[in-house]
């Protein structure tokens, strides 16, 4: 293939692509049966890496029931909404300022005749009605619906969700590359994902796993009840076990107390490269000097602050919001800093969160520029905070082809502008 008039770091040349690499970049002329793409001086990137993401649940959020803000706001509008969807529901995105604390009885009053389970927006907290915990057979375990971190339990009765239509998705806002940050994933659970044309790193699989070609091992991930108080010795042992086998961590931490703990047991432990902390979501000031010492990389949401604003103003007091997801302080203070979606619980497409770091209303002074956001998702998926990826000779075929040049897509960055996305040099 040759893409013909391309921007490739602010100058304007060919490209040409052999045997899923990048073959030679210059003035160049078709050879014979050669495919030719005219970028017409639009920017040809590295594929983008979402470095935070969970697969399975983007490929089920497909055909789920959205039950909070923006799209339902009270008791009536989510009756409304779970009434109206066909056969067993799915619902996501819920928040109690929708209708308070939900339970098995609360769901029953609203849907009392086929299953439902609804997902709390952060994740970690399911609540089913009397069928749908039936149907799983979990009635004695979970007396009254409320199911905390049980993705294992509910994962294996339901149908399988459809990977390729995430590829897809992907690939349609110029990803090529994923982390998978689902914990505890079991070898069909791993075939599952063979559908995507993406490369992808899975923080969820065992030390020495064998994966399918395309796949690799990232840090084990270590994921904490966030309902219950943070457990220092179990999180220390844990770590120093990993440490052991010679792979790094990626700690889950939404709360400042599980931050706090994170950083305490990882001072008394020690790191090791490739050691991060997932979301980082409330960074208190006097956290971050500890943080710099102990130098994880921090691979955080900007797209929270943007998509949750009304909840945040709501909710947080405002001498606070400046810890929310922070960026430019942690890059001020030496931490390198990997940007990511965590979708399916906050939007998937990286130029809004582009968008969304470069212009947070909430906590300003944690902006960052179009332009270093849109570096940390070139940042390879084993270096996340790391020198961005280049389009040079011998690099990868992870393509992204833009239909403008790069400042007037970072001027206002939308995936709209994605014009072709090449993964292993075969267009997706």
């Amino acid at each position: 293939m040759l893409i013909r008039r391309a921007e490739v770091e602010g100058r304007l040349t060919d490209v040409r692509v052999r045997v899923e690499r990048v073959a030679e970049l210059g003035d160049l002329r078709p050879e014979p049966g050669e495919e030719v793409v005219e970028a017409r001086g639009g920017a040809l990137l590295p594929g983008l890496h979402d470095h935070h993401l969970h697969l399975l649940s983007l490929a089920a959020a497909a055909s789920s029931v959205r039950c909070g803000p923006p799209e339902v706001r009270d008791l009536d509008g989510l009756a409304r909404v779970l009434r109206a969807a066909a056969g067993p529901v799915r619902g996501i995105g819920y928040h109690e300022s929708v209708a308070g604390i939900l339970d098995r009885h609360a769901l029953d009053r609203l849907v009392p005749d086929r299953p439902v389970r609804v997902q709390h927006r952060g994740g970690a907290l399911w609540m089913l009605n009397t069928p749908a915990l039936a149907e799983a057979g979990l009635t004695e375990r979970f007396p009254d619906g409320r199911l905390w971190r049980a993705d294992e339990e509910l994962r294996g009765s339901q149908p399988p969700p459809d990977l390729a239509v995430v590829g897809r998705r992907l690939a349609a806002v110029g990803i090529t590359g994923v982390t998978d940050a689902t914990p505890r994933l079991s070898e069909d659970t791993v075939r599952l994902l063979t559908a995507l044309p993406q490369r992808v790193r899975l923080l969820g699989v065992p030390t020495g796993a064998r994966l399918p070609p395309g796949f690799e091992v990232g840090p084990w991930k270590i994921l904490r009840p966030d309902h219950e108080p943070p457990d220092w010795e179990a999180l220390r042992d844990e770590v120093a076990r990993v440490h052991a086998e010679g792979r790094a961590v990626a700690i889950h931490a939404v709360t400042r107390e599980s931050l706090v703990v994170t950083l305490g047991v990882l001072s008394e432990v020690g790191t090791i490269p490739g050691d991060r902390i997932e979301h980082a979501a409330i960074v208190g000031a006097e956290a971050i000097p500890l943080l710099a010492e102990i130098n994880p990389v921090v691979v955080t949401q900007p797209g929270f602050v943007t998509e949750r604003e009304p909840e945040y103003r709501r909710d947080i007091p405002a001498d606070e919001h400046a810890d929310l997801y922070r960026y430019a302080s942690l890059l001020d203070a030496g931490l390198r800093v990997a940007p990511s979606s965590d979708a399916p619980f906050a939007d998937v497409d990286p130029w809004r969160t582009i968008a969304a770091a470069a212009r947070r209303g909430l906590g300003q002074a944690e902006r960052v520029s179009a332009q270093r956001a849109l570096e940390g998702y070139l940042a390879p998926l084993s270096d996340p905070g790391g020198a961005p990826r280049r389009v040079t000779a011998g690099a990868p075929a992870d393509l992204c082809l833009l239909s403008v040049p790069l400042r007037e897509a970072l001027t206002c960055p939308d995936s709209g502008f994605v014009a072709a996305t090449w993964c292993r040099g075969r267009r997706v």
